[in-house]
């Protein structure tokens, strides 16, 4: 873990028996009277695009058909395909998890496994909801960066064929990564081709794939389609939407009969049109991409202004929207009081930092500013008991 910050009685939050005097004397801490603040918290905390809106309140205008049978539904599915390649199969539902469920479900059986990296949604942030709903195992491989690889899950690539052994189905993969690292082309077409070799599909959890798009400075069919990826849940709430994401079958064939599938998962929206108008807004003029470049180029000076600081260690490349710092935890806590942010890995003390389409630089120098003051107080503590 980070060092530990001891105190004196200046420093009264810094003290070893802190913890034990909130218990015996409760006592609220107000900074500057300043409440919270949730910026780096997570791209789910920003708000809705103003284009986004005002697309939804356009389709919020006289009388449709329910159930995806309108002409926004059409249009969205239309840019779909424009987007990913002539033969996808979208299906608009409410949650990233949902996406997520169902990709797998549309082609897993109960007997089948899934192999993804241990940080993936899949395995730490879905609730268990991929073996309730499908029934399926999921099997996980350690990765220095969120990513796997074809050496990686080797491992668990054996029993093919033998009636005790859960059977290999799916290779899950995350782009951008939970580590905030983004797949190449030439990685996503190398792990394509190791699973249909073996029978496989290949998934892509495409919570922030927009970030990876920017990232790579290439649109969604160059490292979606055009590299193997079979099944891709497109997401669209952590970049400006206010909910709404899609299952995309990206080969043929695989969506049969999925639209039953989506009614009885309980993801076939009545009012479809008001997910489907966030799309058309979103893919309109690349709103999209602007969303995405400005939450990339906030995390990059987020991490270029921590890295200028004594005492925290950024620990993975920022590639995309998420800066991973390691934080001695008391300054951590402290800073945590008036902006927000999740612990990571609380045994080395990482924490997640993330940036969203409305992140400003003002908001960076603000956060980085406090940072560096509650660094400052703990460094001159340590340097007063020395």
């Amino acid at each position: 873990m980070a060092p530990a910050c001891p105190s004196v009685v200046p420093a009264l939050r810094y003290c070893y028996f802190y913890p034990l005097l909130q218990i015996i004397t409760p006592m609220k801490e107000v900074i500057n009277d300043t409440p919270c603040r949730y910026l780096f918290a997570s791209d789910n905390s920003s708000g809705v695009h103003p284009a986004i809106l005002k697309e939804i309140e356009m389709a919020n205008r006289g009388h449709v058909r329910g159930y995806g049978d309108d002409e926004y539904t059409r249009e969205a599915l239309s840019l779909f395909r424009k987007q990913l390649g002539a033969g996808t199969e979208a299906f608009p539902v409410f949650t990233g998890t949902a996406a997520n469920v169902l990709c797998l479900a549309g082609v897993m059986r109960s007997w089948n496994s899934v192999i993804t990296a241990s940080t993936a949604h899949l395995e730490q942030d879905e609730c268990g909801a991929p073996e309730k709903f499908t029934g399926c195992k999921v099997l996980v491989v350690d990765t220095p960066d969120g990513k796997v690889t074809a050496e990686l899950i080797e491992r668990h690539m054996h029993g093919f064929g033998f009636e005790h052994h859960s059977q290999p189905r799916v290779i899950s993969v995350t782009q951008s990564t939970e580590m905030g690292t983004v797949y190449t082309p030439e990685e996503l077409a190398k792990l394509a081709d190791y699973a249909h070799s073996h029978d496989m599909y290949l998934h892509m959890d495409g919570a922030r794939l927009a970030n990876a798009a920017v990232s790579l400075n290439l649109p969604f069919k160059a490292f979606t389609t055009d590299c193997g990826v079979d099944i891709l849940s497109f997401g669209g709430t952590k970049n400006g939407m206010m909910y709404g994401e899609a299952v995309c079958f990206l080969r043929k064939g695989l969506s049969a009969d999925f639209k039953y599938l989506r009614k009885q998962a309980m993801q076939l929206a009545s009012k479809m049109r008001f997910i489907s108008a966030q799309f058309i807004a979103y893919f309109r003029d690349d709103l999209w991409r602007d969303c995405a470049s400005q939450a990339n180029r906030m995390a990059g000076l987020l991490a270029d202004r921590i890295s200028r600081l004594e005492g925290v260690r950024i620990t993975q490349k920022v590639q995309s929207n998420g800066v991973f710092v390691i934080i001695p935890d008391e300054v951590a806590e402290s800073v945590r009081r008036e902006w927000f942010f999740y612990p990571w890995n609380e045994r080395l003390s990482e924490y997640r930092l993330m940036t969203g389409w409305d992140t400003t630089e003002k908001d960076i120098e603000e956060f980085v500013s406090a940072l560096r003051r509650e660094l400052q107080i703990c460094q001159g503590i340590r340097n007063r008991l020395q």
